[in-house]
């Protein structure tokens, strides 16, 4: 059964940066082959996509973190990161990691707080 943790969330001051962790398990022969995202929901407000990497590594951002976020995949590891710089209050929300296909698979979620 394939489960995903995040890690990484936390409090920081707008301008600041974070690198989120998802550790996906109970997959290792096929890690490699999963379309992977992060997604974000802020308080009272619907879960929204944040980024996507596919098996070939190729990424796609939304409009709003594109040029302030990296995602990137660790195939040895079974890892997926989240690189978030220049951090607005408006990206404060649970981030959740996710594999996209070719199951669906949701992480619990890591507070992210911009706050100044």
């Amino acid at each position: 059964q394939v489960q995903l943790v995040e890690s990484g969330g936390g409090l920081v001051q707008p301008g600041g940066s974070l690198r989120l962790s998802c550790t996906v398990s109970g997959t290792s022969a096929t890690f490699s082959t999963y379309t992977l995202g992060w997604y974000r929901q802020a308080p009272g407000k619907r879960r929204e996509w944040v980024a996507s990497i596919g098996r070939a590594y190729g990424t796609t951002y939304e409009d709003s973190v594109e040029g302030r976020a990296t995602i990137s995949r660790d195939n040895e590891k079974n890892m997926l990161y989240l690189q978030m710089n220049s951090l607005k209050p408006e990206d404060t929300a649970v981030y959740y990691c996710k594999v996209i296909r070719p199951v669906e698979v949701w992480g619990q979620g890591t507070q992210v707080t911009v706050f100044s």
